[in-house]
């Protein structure tokens, strides 16, 4: 079994078919997310086996540590060309290749976070959040955009890493996240699951720090990064100490939630 050798699914370009989580046989990917390739057990994957993302039909696996010169078939076969944009990998949201007039109008909108069961802050945001979707979905299904909405819990420092997860909670549109700048404060919820101290994420709006969202920043917000161009960093990715913290402490502790979601 490989240490340094594991799929990676570029989330902007995969269509959730389902097909590599059904083809491995290894379990690496969870099967009780499929059709959502999530990656739970790095450790399971083939050192230099290319057999998920040989079956990928639009070619958006990769592997870490891949030196093989190894490309997709459905990529060689396009004379390396995907169907659709992927990103560039950074979580800024950035494509690598110029959009089509069909891709532009494709809007995915994503809800990262650490706990759905006792943080108060990832509660209240994710209901907030759903509804905020709802009331816009109508509107940009008649601007004629394909709106998808994907929740993720980030269960383990492996999705953590494919995801360039940074803070709890956070919303993304195509790949950027909607508030940029992390701001966070100390979250008891999460500490009492660690076992430690650990801050999740705060938003700012018009002056005033909220743990939950109101719907009008939330709207306003995935509004303005859909029509704004993004400005990638590119920058390699580092899990900051505060989630390693979470998650090697995760499941030694959890009394219940302390924190209330209100406004600062």
């Amino acid at each position: 079994m490989a240490k340094k050798w594991y799929p990676v699914v570029d989330i902007l370009s995969c269509i959730e078919c389902g097909t590599c989580v059904n083809f491995c046989s290894h379990g690496v990917y969870d099967k009780k997310t499929v059709p959502s390739p999530i990656v739970i057990n790095p450790d399971g994957c083939i050192d230099h086996c290319h057999g998920c993302g040989n079956k990928c039909p639009v070619g958006a696996i990769t592997y870490v540590g891949d030196d093989t010169g190894w490309i997709p078939p459905v990529l060689r076969d396009k004379g390396g060309m995907p169907d659709v944009t992927p990103s560039c990998g950074c979580g800024c949201g950035c494509a690598a290749e110029p959009e089509t007039v069909s891709n532009s109008k494709r809007l995915l909108i994503e809800y990262l976070y650490l706990d759905l069961n006792t943080c108060d802050r990832c509660i209240g945001t994710n209901d907030v959040l759903k509804e905020v979707v709802d009331t816009l979905r109508p509107v940009l299904d008649m601007a004629g955009y394909e709106v998808n909405y994907k929740e993720c819990e980030m269960t383990t420092i492996q999705m953590a890493e494919q995801y360039h997860f940074l803070s709890s909670p956070t919303i993304r549109v195509n790949g950027q996240d909607i508030f940029g700048d992390i701001k966070e404060s100390d979250c008891g919820c999460c500490g009492d699951i660690a076992g430690t101290n650990i801050d999740c994420r705060v938003f700012e709006y018009d002056g005033k720090t909220y743990e939950v969202p109101t719907k009008e920043m939330l709207a306003d917000a995935i509004l303005k990064t859909l029509y704004t161009p993004s400005a990638c960093a590119c920058t390699p990715y580092v899990m900051p100490e505060n989630l390693k913290r979470f998650y090697e402490g995760k499941n030694t502790s959890g009394n219940g939630c302390c924190c209330k979601g209100d406004s600062l």
